[in-house]
């Protein structure tokens, strides 16, 4: 019989621990983010224009490009938003508006955190060198205003909505990975990074196994906020006529077709520009919750 106490000792990685660990945090911030009245309103403000995107086609009175021999037309009667300069009914074209605003910030967002986050994880991870130059790039980015960088982008590939979303999420770039890697500087030393690179975990899997959960919180906070901004800025690129193109009922786009008749025909900017900034406020409500939910600093009291 062998003895004991001649085996070597084995040892584990756990993941018990710190599962339980972010479910309690996890219970903590859900609640904390019930209790904050702003996030709540945001949320409930938010998920009404999801559900009007999504039932749009079913939702809508009319056809939002059909053009009508009524005219213009007042809110009333048959067209409770009105009618545009064509004759198309207002509250259609601001119910399809929602699909297309909507789908800019989530797409445009999505461009920005994946290729930001990357480009900060590595950064912060490897150092020297290939730091160096990522962050000199992302600095170059970083000098141009957002709305300037997504104009000269637009410039070069021309006015659509898909370069809209492209030019919007290049603009975030900088701010993801600056983020990224300001977080990953403060965790990657941490024990638990040590002891995956002891146990010989590659590169990668410590990456995106054990850094990349620790900094997901703030990338989380930043991605809602940047929801709002996102619709603001492509709306205002369709505005100045380099994003979604007539007919496409898009609210930067309708807000700018009523520019010239806001004297005599006031609900055709005012109910899009109302839309958009119902929207961006309930996102950046929302935004305001997560960041005090996720806050570790913040007691259950607050």
């Amino acid at each position: 019989m062998a003895d004991p106490r001649s085996t070597p000792p084995t040892f584990e990685l756990t993941t018990d621990a710190g599962d339980v660990a972010r479910t309690r945090h996890g219970s903590r911030a859900w609640r904390r983010f019930v209790a904050n009245r702003g996030a709540l309103i945001g949320s409930v403000v938010l998920l009404a224009w999801v559900v009007i995107a999504i039932g749009a086609p079913w939702l809508a009175p009319f056809d939002p490009v059909e053009i009508n021999l009524v005219g213009r037309q007042p809110p009333g009667g048959d067209f409770l938003l009105g009618t545009d300069r064509l004759g198309r009914d207002i509250l259609s074209r601001i119910m399809f508006g929602a699909r297309i605003s909507l789908m800019v910030g989530i797409v445009s967002v999505a461009i920005g955190l994946t290729t930001g986050t990357f480009l900060g994880l590595v950064a912060g991870y490897y150092g020297g060198r290939l730091e160096t130059v990522i962050m000199r790039f992302v600095d170059a980015l970083l000098a141009f205003p957002g709305i300037l960088l997504a104009l000269v982008v637009i410039a070069a590939l021309g006015p659509s909505l898909i370069n809209v979303m492209i030019a919007v999420g290049i603009s975030t770039v900088p701010e993801y990975a600056r983020l990224t890697r300001g977080s990953v500087l403060s965790v990657k030393e941490r024990p638990f990074v040590e002891a995956a690179r002891a146990f010989g975990a590659f590169d990668g899997r410590i990456m995106v196994k054990h850094v990349l959960p620790s900094v997901r919180a703030p990338l989380i906070v930043l991605s809602t906020l940047q929801v709002g901004t996102a619709i603001l800025v492509g709306s205002g690129l369709s505005f100045l006529g380099m994003g979604a193109q007539p007919p496409t009922p898009e609210w930067g786009l309708m807000t700018a077709s009523g520019r010239d008749f806001l004297d005599r025909a006031w609900w055709i900017s005012t109910f899009p520009g109302l839309a958009i900034l119902t929207t961006v406020i309930a996102v950046n409500l929302i935004g305001d919750g997560l960041r005090e939910a996720l806050d570790p600093n913040l007691s259950l009291d607050r």
